[in-house]
């Protein structure tokens, strides 16, 4: 499972940046007028050149949620060959919440992924859990085989055999037959457009890893020779396409070879041009930004960043939001997508991460770098001012750079003495922020209270006198920034900025950045200046507290509502009297916030039991099927767990408990060591020597039809 050194791309980190912009950019292109008709599309729009719609930020899709998530298997299991089916269906039942996010939820029997999963759930593993065998061909042969695909050509460069080995397993879990085969061809036309440029080699790459005689490969090779007898005229192709392959001729909400022949039809009459071929795709109909993303990935990845027109880039700043049960793995920006990707790209082939890469993609902490060409990594602007007329412009640049080669360029234009300017990274999202609830997202805070933020910033001239410069956190639950130390811009040259935040209560940390504070000469004078930042970064632990009286319910709509800075797995999670409230029928309710990454820690939380036998705090959370949870038991019992995809008891010990009361339950992790305690009395010491969880979440629950209330919780790093 060996890539070729000497083939691998000079260039692969910036190409799987701009494939993975070009899937983002077909989500957002496509999105809005999902599964409208060709004739819908032109009487609407005409001719579409750019996106249909405009959008505050672009909220998740399962067209992306699925590449980012399913990948993460090569990181829980294993990278090479060996990983299975098996295991990719693990990584569905970790990654995605239960019944809501994520996927379509359209029923059993409809959704390819709602089956999918409720087959997995109930202990059935891939590939039967998506087989024809199992749910029949239609449900098969839907389209997600291919829409979640792309990563598995992402990470084998120049090898269409391999992607489509990784994109067979993936796609198993859910599809079969032709859903199969789509994910396989798609995922080898991405690998193959890292080295070749002939459109026509691209698609027979992919025909290279499919049955000859399946419809796929029957429909590819129709519409290939369509184009070569009318090269011309994609509008007569789509007629062509719609009466030989279209929705009429195959069973389903979505089925794949309709939507496959668009694809083909694009790559071909788009002629090499990226944005001709995502704008042939929107207009032909059907399963929109599915099809566009897949078209964006293999013309994102054949031409490069240079071929991606910045009016594409620009509507989307560099953010990705994701709707998974980790939140803050759905607060992304694009260039870690890039990093993440291109990282386990390079461990599979046993290629030697270049070393101007290797401090960037080896990196697992927020690291704000700016390497990528044109990348901003969603960083945003907001001054003091309230004139009009004030502009604050960001762009990548090659000026300057504290390290690399390039930084993030801001100008604030007629800036005003006394007035703060700030660059900020958004930490922390709510409904306000979005158009819409797609695909309903949830979120945790990137950043909390302990840990530390820096930055270098370097001011290259400012005319007059004084220029303050500060990092800053901003607390949204009480809207008040906190502030590190001030220091004086000195012109031409790099300043480390650093702050490390203290202890706090109940807030909700929603943005980190840099502000800028003009004085002296620009106390009577609008001036520009221009700044420079690079090397943002966050890192350190946790130590915070909250009370559930300072949260709130964030309605999205009327059937989307979120706990503030919790996700949840599935449960009736809610607000009550100040307190936050989890209950279930059968299996546990589960609510979890802050990272994956954090490791040694006390965490305790005061624990109501309202109703049942099972009331639950949780900790090292890596999902839902990997945690340890802790809480009063029956029998008079406190009782420590632990989930392998399904809990097991590892200690217990008494405690006489009752209903209504007030407890105060403790564990302090550290390493493969818990030890418990309730109302300040050690109950349990447990030691885990079995594959370990060493670092994750924490989190509230409950079992067995239980009703639980929490007034408070406290993490405090060790």
């Amino acid at each position: 499972m060996t890539q070729n050194k000497s083939v691998f791309p000079v260039d692969y980190p910036e190409r799987v940046y701009a494939g993975w912009l070009g899937k983002v950019i077909g989500v957002r292109h496509g999105a809005n007028i999902e599964n409208w008709t060709y004739e819908q599309i032109a009487r609407t729009f005409g001719e579409i050149t750019g996106y249909p719609h405009t959008f505050k930020n672009f909220a998740a899709d399962d067209d992306t949620n699925g590449p980012m998530f399913f990948l993460r298997a090569l990181e829980d299991y294993t990278y090479t060959s060996d990983i299975t089916p098996e295991q990719m269906g693990l990584t569905w039942l970790n990654y995605a919440a239960d019944g809501h996010g994520f996927y379509w939820w359209g029923g059993y029997g409809k959704s390819t992924e709602h089956t999918a999963y409720q087959n997995l759930k109930n202990g059935m593993k891939a590939p039967r859990s998506g087989s024809i065998e199992q749910n029949g061909l239609t449900v098969a042969e839907q389209i997600g085989g291919q829409i979640f695909i792309d990563v598995w050509g992402l990470v084998a460069p120049g090898n269409p055999k391999l992607a489509a080995e990784y994109a067979e397993k993936a796609a198993s879990v859910s599809h079969d037959g032709n859903g199969k085969y789509g994910g396989m061809f798609i995922a080898a036309c991405i690998a193959a457009a890292f080295d070749r440029q002939d459109i026509l080699e691209i698609i027979h790459a992919g025909l290279s890893v499919i049955p000859n005689d399946c419809e796929y490969a029957r429909m590819t090779h129709e519409v290939i020779q369509y184009h070569a007898d009318h090269p011309d005229d994609w509008r007569k192709a789509f007629l062509f396409v719609k009466e030989t392959f279209g929705y009429h001729l195959y069973p389903g909400v979505c089925h794949i070879i309709p939507n496959s022949a668009v694809i083909i039809l694009s790559l071909l009459y788009g002629q090499g041009d990226f944005s001709r071929a995502i704008n042939i795709c929107n207009m032909c109909g059907w399963d929109t930004d599915c099809n566009v993303a897949n078209v964006g990935t293999i013309m994102g990845v054949r031409n490069g960043l240079d071929g991606i027109d910045d009016s594409w880039r620009k509507p989307i700043n560099d953010f990705l939001c994701c709707s998974s049960v980790i939140g803050t793995l759905n607060i992304l920006d694009i260039p870690w997508c890039a990093s993440y990707i291109a990282s386990l790209g390079y461990t599979i082939a046993n290629v030697e991460i270049p070393e101007r890469w290797r401090p960037i993609l080896e990196c697992r902490e927020r690291h704000f770098h700016f390497e990528y060409p044109g990348s901003t990594h969603a960083f945003r602007t907001d001054t003091d001012t309230l004139e009009s007329h004030v502009t604050c412009v960001l762009s990548n640049t090659t000026e300057a750079s504290a390290s690399g080669e390039r930084s993030l360029k801001v100008l604030f234009d007629r800036a005003k003495g006394g007035d703060g300017y700030r660059v900020y990274h958004q930490t922390y999202y709510r409904p306000g922020d979005f158009n819409d609830s797609r695909y309903d997202p949830s979120f945790s805070p990137l950043l909390y209270p302990g840990n530390m933020i820096e930055s270098k910033v370097m001011v290259p001239d400012f005319n007059v006198s004084g220029l303050k410069v500060r990092m800053y956190v901003k607390d949204i639950n009480s809207d008040t920034r906190h502030y590190g130390d001030d220091v004086d811009a000195q012109i031409g040259e790099w300043v480390t900025l650093s702050y490390k935040l203290p202890f706090m209560n109940n807030v909700c940390i929603g943005e980190a950045g840099i502000e800028f504070v003009p004085y002296n000469g620009f106390l009577n004078a609008h001036q520009n200046f221009v700044a420079y930042i690079d090397d943002f970064k966050f890192s350190g632990t946790p130590q915070y507290e909250i009370d559930f009286r300072n949260e709130r319910i964030e309605s999205w709509t009327k059937l989307h509502k979120e706990i503030s800075q919790f996700t949840y797995l599935r449960g009736l999670w809610t607000l009550e009297d100040g307190e936050l409230s989890g209950s279930y029928s059968g299996e546990s309710a589960e609510c979890y916030t802050g990272d994956l990454n954090w490791g040694d820690y006390i965490f305790e939380a005061d624990v109501r039991p309202i109703a049942g036998d099972h009331h639950r705090i949780m900790l090292r959370v890596q999902g839902g099927i990997r945690a340890y949870a802790v809480g009063l038991a029956p029998d008079n019992k406190v009782s420590f767990y632990k989930n392998e995809n399904g809990y097991k008891e590892l200690a217990a010990s008494e405690l006489k408990w009752e209903h209504d009361r007030n407890y105060r339950i403790s564990v302090e992790a550290v390493g493969n060591r818990f030890t418990v305690s309730v109302d300040g009395q050690r109950v349990l010491q447990v030691e885990d020597n079995d594959n370990p969880y060493i670092s994750g979440q924490v989190g509230l629950s409950n079992y067995g039809g239980s009703h639980t209330h929490y007034q408070r919780y406290r993490v405090t790093s060790l």
